[in-house]
């Protein structure tokens, strides 16, 4: 049922969806677990698939597997023998002029007197087939003669919507097709108040439909010309916007004003020189990109991609070193206290001979303590502070503050890195990722980034040999750690779960961890996880370290900032609840030595994507082949495991099927920005607010 006409005029499309027919309170909080709480929200909630119910196919031509639409007269009712039977079926047996068909419904108590003999029906379903019959199991159903019969159940009355293209919503429990659908087209009285946020002029170029006809055919396409052009319209905004917003925020952030101007000083060589190895080209390569741009006056901001081990934390040490030269402080961000920790020894080992003052700032500080650092950082005495997020706190004040690096950049957005670098004055900006990110997927994530890519792994580093298992194999898997533990190593062993849970069909650090120090009693088993207590995680982490444990079991915790390099087993158990990316960085905390090192993948629910992921690991170790296969098994809405902050998800684009359309985009972008880089002008006003309303901040 439709809203009334005359009462549009009270309504808007960003109120609330109470204000539509059906929708209350409890039903409003169902909706909220799809992110739908305005009118507006329903418009921009598209489908995930269609039915095309146009065409009513003549039973004699029906083709087994597909979803068709029938029309028959039921000639026999066979009804559930025992009502109070849970198992309760009811069969009917639909014909037209061509043959006939049986409908089958199981458990169908409810629909006993929902049909009439010699009434026509229509159906629409699966067409399978059944000791040579076709067959449909739980079809959908109306009545197709407009009969008033009271012995007509209101299931049978119900409309199948025959004649149109139907959209199949993605859903939560509690909420219906039929219900989405019929919430729809009450949104759809509010579309003319939808703006247009386009500029005439990338409509035109680009050959769009308006925002108005885009959205009624997606939702309701007339025919599939009407539907291409409503979804073409659809992934150009999403990521025009997208796009534009990211360039936007890094025009915002570097501002009109000038950034600091780094000397070009040969004493970074010292530095350089005092590392035990030598740095590989890919590195030094780098390393000239990150000069070139402190030594401009320009304020940088770029991304250094590189996998496991391919060092990437002596390039932020030299960006660091560069900084203290000038009289500059520094500040390295990580998104764990175990990192943090990890980066902080490194450093004030490393620096401690140039005199050079490196604090730890975190949040499991005494106060005592935090007040000490606290007055350090902001006198300047400590040149490289190094922390967590508590470094984007209040009270955090910089003397001096030249260079933010954060690591591990997809755990932080586009916002916590913004508060860390608005605590100095226009300070160089330098972002770490050990996750290796597919071209296609960085130009979107860090759009208001440039790239570089140390793609090069330093001399020497051990190829992992990766296997999978499953259940049956676990024996002789734990075989092959015992036999690894003899001789002296180290292993990981990384479930996905801290305890059992009824709700997940996984294995438990917890019970893994009680399992394996029976299995292994001679050797030292401990047990890591997120919701230990901060000192106990150091600890255990120590004695990991100092080789006093033998078998680390943990949760993911563990999967950045940790080299040990004895380590040379990782089992990760249930392999099939990450993703390949979180494999990949597993993997890699084995292989960190001079012995030869392993990784077994135990998958227990061997499904298809499983065993695709498990032989992508087994097939390469090259972290950006993996994470171009990532993004393709599961798409980039669950590439990182976690939310990019501040990024808006992509609901209709794909970024791997419409790569030709994001550099169409990106160039349509970068034509308006060189025009009116502000978006100041009248006929880009509306095009701001609206990307202000998506990233949520004001430019």
């Amino acid at each position: 049922m439709k809203i009334a006409s005359e009462k549009l005029g009270m309504k808007k499309i960003a109120g609330s969806v109470q204000e539509l027919a059906g929708i209350g309170a409890k039903k409003a909080e169902t909706l909220k677990k799809l992110n739908i709480a305005k009118i507006e929200d329903f418009l921009f909630f598209y489908p995930r698939d269609y039915q095309d119910r146009r065409k009513i196919t003549s039973i004699g031509d029906l083709s087994v597997g597909n979803f068709l639409l029938i029309k028959g007269k039921i000639s026999h009712i066979v009804k559930p023998t025992t009502y109070y039977k849970k198992a309760s079926t009811l069969k009917l047996t639909a014909q037209d002029e061509t043959g006939s068909i049986d409908v089958v419904f199981f458990n169908a108590k409810y629909l006993a007197n929902s049909f009439r003999q010699g009434e026509e029906y229509f159906f629409y379903g699966k067409v399978t087939a059944n000791k040579g019959r076709f067959e449909m199991l739980h079809p959908e159903f109306s009545i197709a003669t407009d009969s008033s019969n009271s012995a007509t159940s209101k299931h049978a009355k119900s409309k199948i919507y025959e004649g149109e293209i139907i959209p199949i919503y993605p859903l939560t429990s509690d909420i219906s097709q039929h219900e989405m659908r019929k919430f729809q087209r009450s949104a759809e009285e509010f579309l003319q108040e939808v703006e247009e946020y386009l500029p005439d002029e990338i409509i035109k170029d680009n050959r769009l439909c308006d925002i108005k006809y885009a959205l009624s055919h997606i939702h309701f396409p007339e025919d599939e010309k009407k539907y291409k052009e409503a979804k073409f319209r659809l992934i150009f905004d999403e990521l025009f916007l997208l796009q534009m917003g990211l360039f936007m925020l890094k025009s915002f952030v570097q501002g009109e004003k000038y950034g600091i101007k780094f000397s070009k000083n040969d004493a970074v060589k010292d530095y350089i020189n005092n590392f035990s190895y030598k740095l590989t080209n890919a590195q030094t390569r780098v390393i000239n990109e990150i000069f070139s741009d402190m030594e401009s006056e320009k304020v940088m901001n770029r991304l250094v991609q590189g996998d496991v081990g391919s060092g990437k934390t002596a390039v932020a040490e030299i960006a660091l070193y560069k900084a203290c030269l000038d009289g500059y402080q520094g500040v390295l961000m990580a998104p764990t206290e175990l990192l943090a920790t990890q980066h902080f020894n490194t450093l004030k080992d490393n620096f401690a001979k140039f005199n050079i003052e490196v604090s730890l700032l975190s949040g499991s500080m005494t106060a005592k303590e935090k007040s000490e650092i606290l007055k350090s950082i902001k006198t300047g005495d400590s040149k490289v502070v190094v922390g967590t997020h508590a470094l984007i706190q209040s009270g955090v004040d910089f003397e001096n503050l030249g260079l933010v690096i954060t690591d591990e950049q997809h755990r932080f957005g586009v916002h916590q890195r913004k508060l860390l670098t608005q605590k100095g004055k226009n300070p160089d900006v330098l972002v770490m990722s050990a996750t290796p990110i597919p071209r296609t997927l960085a130009m979107i994530l860090y759009g208001d980034l440039d790239i570089s890519i140390i793609d090069e792994l330093p001399p020497g580093r051990q190829k992992i040999i990766t296997k999978m298992a499953n259940e049956k194999q676990r024996s002789a898997t734990y075989d092959f750690l015992e036999n690894e533990l003899n001789a002296g190593r180290q292993s990981y062993v990384v479930a996905p779960l801290i305890d059992d849970s009824e709700a997940v069909s996984a294995r438990s650090a917890d019970s893994i961890f009680k399992e394996l120090t029976k299995r292994f009693p001679k050797h030292k088993v401990a047990l890591l996880h997120g919701e230990m207590k901060q000192k106990d995680k150091d600890e255990t982490m120590r004695c990991f370290y100092a080789g006093e444990i033998d078998v680390l079991v943990s949760t993911v915790v563990i999967e950045v900032g940790i080299n040990v390099p004895n380590a040379t087993v990782m089992v990760i158990e249930s392999a099939e609840r990450f993703g390949l990316a979180q494999l990949h960085q597993l993997r890699g905390r084995v292989g960190r030595g001079t012995e030869k090192s392993y990784c077994i993948l135990v998958v227990e629910n061997p499904t298809e994507l499983a065993l695709q992921r498990a032989n992508v690991m087994v097939s390469t170790t090259d972290g950006f082949v993996i994470a171009e296969q990532d993004l393709e098994l599961r798409g980039p809405g669950e590439f990182f495991g976690t939310k990019q902050h501040g990024v808006p998800d992509l609901k209709i684009a794909n970024l791997v099927k419409h790569i030709d359309i994001l550099e169409n985009v990106r160039n349509e972008v970068k034509k308006i920005l060189d025009k009116d880089k502000n978006l100041s002008l009248p006929e880009h006003l509306k095009l701001k607010e609206k990307i202000q309303g998506k990233f949520g901040v004001v430019l």
